[in-house]
């Protein structure tokens, strides 16, 4: 069996979940189904809208779908071997640790900074063991350099830690890709063994 065989092979048993399906959830599963993953467990309560389309993966066609329904369409279309679960709902402390009890790595896409916060307390406080992987200043364009992972134990963040979205510093398509795309190489390289 060659290298990319093995690990399709590997990555195609696994569970991962994702929290949040706009820029960052959105680009991070696309990137997912085309490595094989098996099985994606997706959770958001929001509508693809027209702004999201400068940096989400969606298309004009799924205007005012649940992004839950249009994120697992597309999916399909990259690949129909991947199983994914979605969940249109707004993602909280009582809801998080079922929605996500079955993953082997999940990650976390929100974009309100009180959201994110609670997804990470309550999984270091509940599930220490799974392995997190979340986003942190992700505005603005250019500066590809201050993007770094930053690691302890099993939380993994993603960002400069710094560039929060303004009206002035927006969220834009090329580092919102960028730090998806690390997200998603950081779940196959954990997958595939890496440990953090």
């Amino acid at each position: 069996m060659n290298t990319r065989d093995w690990y399709r092979s590997v990555l195609s048993t696994k569970t991962v979940g994702i929290a949040g399906c706009g820029g960052l959830g959105s680009n991070c599963a696309a990137a997912l189904a085309r490595a094989a993953i098996g099985r994606l467990i997706i959770a958001d309560f929001d509508t693809v809208s027209e702004a999201n389309l400068d940096r989400q993966y969606f298309f004009r066609d799924q205007l005012g779908l649940p992004k839950t329904q249009a994120l697992a369409a597309t999916i399909h279309r990259i690949d129909p071997a991947v199983s994914v679960v979605p969940h249109t709902v707004r993602v909280d402390t009582k809801n998080l640790l079922d929605l996500f009890a079955d993953c082997d790595v999940l990650i976390e896409a929100f974009d309100e900074a009180a959201q994110k916060a609670m997804l990470i307390e309550t999984i270091l406080q509940y599930r220490p063991d799974l392995p997190l992987i979340s986003s942190s200043g992700l505005a603005g364009w250019g500066k590809s350099d201050s993007m770094r992972v930053y690691r302890s134990q099993n939380l993994i963040m993603i960002g400069d830690l710094s560039s929060e979205v303004s009206e002035t510093l927006p969220p834009t398509a090329g580092r919102v890709a960028i730090a998806a795309n690390i997200q998603a190489n950081e779940v196959i390289a954990l997958l595939l063994g890496d440990k953090p």
